[in-house]
């Protein structure tokens, strides 16, 4: 599972009145000069406004962001 700090939100409307949340990661770009992402996951059911889904798509951000182990505790002092 990807770090959750290398995930982002973004809203597409696939046909006209019908918007899907959807979950990119950033992939590694050895030149260090673009973002580069691909899907990772998205929404199922369509809703009717871009304002539904980016809540939708939210939710789910949380979730998995819940759902990662904490970070380790710094042991150094």
């Amino acid at each position: 599972m990807p770090a959750i700090r290398d995930m982002a939100l973004t809203v597409e409307e696939r046909e006209k009145g019908k918007f899907l949340w959807v979950l990119i990661e950033a992939l590694d770009d050895d030149a260090g000069e673009a973002m580069l992402y691909r899907r990772f996951k998205s929404a199922a059911t369509p809703q009717s406004s871009y304002s539904s889904a980016l809540a939708l798509g939210a939710a789910a951000l949380r979730r998995l962001a819940d759902a990662q182990p904490a970070p380790a505790a710094d042991a150094g002092g």
